[in-house]
């Protein structure tokens, strides 16, 4: 199959198209012949080095795709040779064909193309377990996801505001604002103008905050909570290491989560990809909630991706089509 891969590690560059041995699928296990993946964050920190795949997993790139089942490891009967499917990956989806755990496998949500379909397991996965299986975001309460233009946060606009919830976003120019507030966000914050935190404050504090920026953030997402407020950490653009002030998150009874879904049990992840098929999936065949494509580029142009993603200024999801 053909596949990229990294020469080392470092700029874009390093990743290049080339030949690999087609994978197998293990017991419990369905192989996919890939029709597009998706580029994320997380794969351009492998690729530099500072994100390695777990125990097991494929060393290529690829968190997420959209295919179709070509075999099927021994045991699995929920799945037939021929199903259009898409998939959450611990690495591996850069490539033709790759083998995927059968509980991680999802259907195409009816009204969404194939190649469209690449674009939401890691978003929607990531969003459900984060926001509404652990911080238990309910109708009515105020939610804020920093960087709502990206993947994660115009999925999390979307699906937040279908769900009843009144959405705080942030971003960083009035044209992403601007899609950020078609997609359903109630108020969008420039973060190069305002600040977050006061902006919250005014309205009563968070109730649940999705952020990816770790320790530049911490401290004014703990001061932007609302009284029970729940804070997740799901990235570190912004750093590693920050102050917690104990006393001010104990004064709201508030919680911070730090969580990361590559590294997760498979039965977590199939409990996770589960509920997004059950509580999700309707709401994207009622056009309710929709991917959001930026652009698709070929696989063997995976560099440009990356640089595209680097550079942020992206809206939404960028495609590799294989």
């Amino acid at each position: 199959m053909r596949a990229i891969v990294a020469d080392g590690t470092g700029a874009p560059d390093v990743l290049s198209l080339a030949e690999l041995p087609d994978p197998e699928p293990a017991a419990g296990e369905v192989l996919v012949k890939v029709a597009a993946t998706a580029v994320n964050r997380a794969d351009t920190l492998q690729r530099q080095g500072l994100y390695p795949p777990p125990p097991g997993a494929s060393d290529v790139i690829g968190l997420e795709c959209s295919g179709t089942v070509v075999a099927l490891g021994e045991g699995v009967q929920d799945w037939q040779v021929g199903d259009e499917v898409c998939a959450l990956l611990a690495g591996g989806g850069y490539a033709e064909l790759v083998a995927v755990p059968s509980g991680q496998l999802m259907p195409v949500p009816e009204g969404v193309s194939l190649t469209e379909a690449a674009g939401l397991p890691e978003v929607a996965a990531t969003v459900w377990s984060n926001v509404f299986m652990l911080a238990g975001l309910k109708a009515g309460e105020r939610f804020l996801v920093h960087g709502g233009a990206g993947g994660i946060g115009t999925f999390a606009i979307q699906l937040a505001s279908a769900l009843g919830a009144e959405v705080f976003t942030t971003a960083g120019s009035p044209e992403k604002l601007a899609v950020c507030a078609d997609l359903g966000a109630t108020r969008g914050i420039n973060y190069r103008e305002e600040s977050f935190v006061e902006v919250l404050k005014d309205a009563g504090g968070a109730d649940v905050i999705l952020d990816n920026m770790g320790a530049s953030y911490l401290s004014g997402n703990v001061k932007a909570l609302a009284t029970a407020g729940r804070l997740v950490v799901i990235g570190m653009q912004g750093g590693v290491k920050g102050e917690l002030n104990l006393g001010m998150l104990l004064n709201k009874r508030g919680a911070v989560h730090a969580t990361s879904l590559r590294g997760r049990p498979l039965e977590e992840k199939a409990a996770i990809c589960a509920g997004v098929v059950e509580h999700v999936w309707p709401l994207v065949a009622a056009g309710r909630v929709r991917p959001v494509i930026h652009t698709s580029m070929p696989l063997a142009q995976a560099s440009a991706g990356h640089r595209l993603m680097e550079e942020s200024g992206h809206v939404g999801k960028i495609l590799l089509t294989v």
